[in-house]
């Protein structure tokens, strides 16, 4: 159970909210104000990281969220979609930002820096920490564990039902043989095995060609290797200049295809994202090999 501070420099402000609230429920129909009595006595939350922004806003009201990270407005960093992202403020890391929008709960990626973690214990602002998730289980946790948080567990019961279902829409027939790939991912490097990726790969029907080759977590594979070894499909999702050397377009029995790097590291809904776009791809080889 979350228990609101007691705050003398937010006593003011409570106190104010509470006026125009109580002037704001004067005005509409009585079946209205239960809820937002609820909405004025619920904890309020802000996240720090563009994966648990995903996650927080699938299963908290909006009116909790008083802020999302600034990744999350950012296009190239963001897991959510432009109309969503509107409804909410951003905020960057900083103590200062922090105390300006006075949050209950600071949902974050576990590299929290030290002078920050201390500054939120001594304002009273309790701080939640997430890892990067390295399996759909381990997600499917996370996403209860922000469902607990946030007081909407079964909200987050059924966005881990959403993903199940999305893992199994997505796995190809069990006669169908695992298509040799390599996810080519930012700065030319690979994932390894025990990686989220790396299992949305393995569960849509795609072996890691980088394994076979020896290649385990981050590391680099240069241009020449992987055209003297290539895949049957290869995923770019970067924009490397060996991402975009021209003789990638020359690989004989090589499809090429693109993945947006968003999709790359996040749990949570961009699983099934993740999902429908690598069936998406599968789909498309496996017409093209029938006619």
């Amino acid at each position: 159970m979350i228990t609101l501070r007691p705050s003398i420099r937010t006593a003011f402000s409570s106190l104010t909210a509470v006026a125009a609230a109580v002037a704001t429920m004067s005005c509409v129909p009585a079946g209205n104000r239960e809820s937002d009595a609820a909405a004025l006595r619920a904890p309020r939350y802000i996240s720090l990281n563009p994966c648990v922004d995903a996650m927080l806003v699938n299963v908290a009201e909006p009116y909790q969220v008083l802020a999302i990270s600034h990744y999350s407005h950012d296009p190239a960093s963001s897991s959510l979609a432009p109309d969503v992202v509107s409804q909410f403020a951003s905020t960057g890391d900083t103590v200062e930002e922090l105390l300006a929008r006075d949050p209950d709960v600071v949902l974050a990626s576990s590299f929290v820096a030290p002078a920050t973690r201390q500054a939120m214990q001594e304002l009273g602002i309790i701080l939640r920490t997430f890892s990067s998730p390295t399996s759909i289980a381990e997600s499917q946790a996370q996403i209860r564990y922000v469902g607990d948080l946030v007081y909407r567990a079964e909200r987050a019961a059924e966005l881990a039902v959403e993903i199940d279902r999305a893992v199994a829409r997505g796995r190809p027939a069990a006669d169908q043989r695992a298509i040799s790939t390599v996810l080519w991912q930012p700065g030319e490097i690979v994932p390894g095995e025990g990686t989220l990726i790396s299992e949305l790969l393995r569960e849509a029907g795609f072996a890691s060609h980088s394994a076979a080759l020896g290649m385990g977590q981050a590391d680099y594979l240069p241009l020449e290797t992987l055209l003297a070894n290539p895949p049957e499909l290869l995923l770019i999702a970067g924009q490397s200049r060996g991402q975009l050397h021209p003789a990638l377009a020359e690989l004989e029995g090589t499809r090429v295809e693109t993945l947006d790097p968003a999709l790359l590291y996040c749990g949570g809904p961009t699983i099934i994202k993740a999902m429908e776009r690598l069936v998406e791809i599968r789909e498309q080889m496996t017409r093209e090999k029938a006619s």
